[in-house]
C-alpha cells in the first residue's frame, strides 16, 4: 500500500503545504518538484513568508488530493539539497525558469517523509492506512464504516 501512496504522489504533484507561523497554521499551494522514494523536493524564494516560517519551525505537512484519494505527508523540512538536485529541479520546471533568472536565485528544501496517511474514499468501506516510516509501523484507520481517530 505504501507503494500505491508513493505512486499517487508521483502522478499528482500539486497540493497544499502546511507550515506554522507562531501559533497559527498557514496553508499554501505548492508543487512537488522532484521525488526520490519517500523524499519530496520543493522550491521557494528567500523573500517569501513560507521560507521564514520554515526557518523558525521546519515541521510541515503536505497534502495531495484527487478523485476522492488523498495522501498526507509530514516531517521536517531540510534545506540541505545537493546542487545537482537544485539544477535538475530548475531545469525540469518551466514555471521556475519563467519566474526566476537562475537556479541559484531560489532556495530548495526536501521533505524526508516521517509519516504518511493514505485515504481512498471510493470503496465501501473506505481505505485508510497510516505509515510511520521511522518505525515501519502500518496502521489501519477505518474499521467497517467507522473511522478511528
Amino acid at each position: 500500500m505504501i507503494e500505491q501512496a508513493l505512486q499517487f504522489l508521483n502522478t499528482h504533484i500539486e497540493g497544499v503545504l502546511a507550515t506554522v507561523d507562531g501559533d497559527r497554521p498557514c496553508l499554501r499551494a505548492f508543487q512537488i518538484m522532484k521525488q526520490e522514494g519517500t523524499v519530496l523536493f520543493f522550491a521557494t524564494s528567500e523573500r517569501k513568508e513560507v521560507y521564514r516560517q520554515l526557518q523558525k519551525n521546519p515541521q510541515v505537512e503536505f497534502l495531495v488530493m484527487h478523485d476522492r484519494v488523498s495522501v498526507r505527508c509530514s516531517g521536517r523540512a531540510d534545506f540541505d539539497v545537493d546542487d545537482s538536485d537544485k539544477r535538475w529541479i530548475y531545469d525540469h520546471n518551466e514555471v521556475l525558469r519563467r519566474l526566476y533568472p537562475s537556479y541559484d536565485t531560489m532556495v530548495y528544501f526536501r521533505l524526508p517523509v516521517e509519516r504518511m496517511d493514505y485515504y481512498d474514499l471510493r470503496p465501501t468501506p473506505p481505505i485508510h492506512k497510516s505509515f510511520d516510516l521511522a518505525t515501519g509501523d502500518i496502521r489501519n484507520g477505518f474499521v467497517g464504516e467507522r473511522f478511528l481517530a
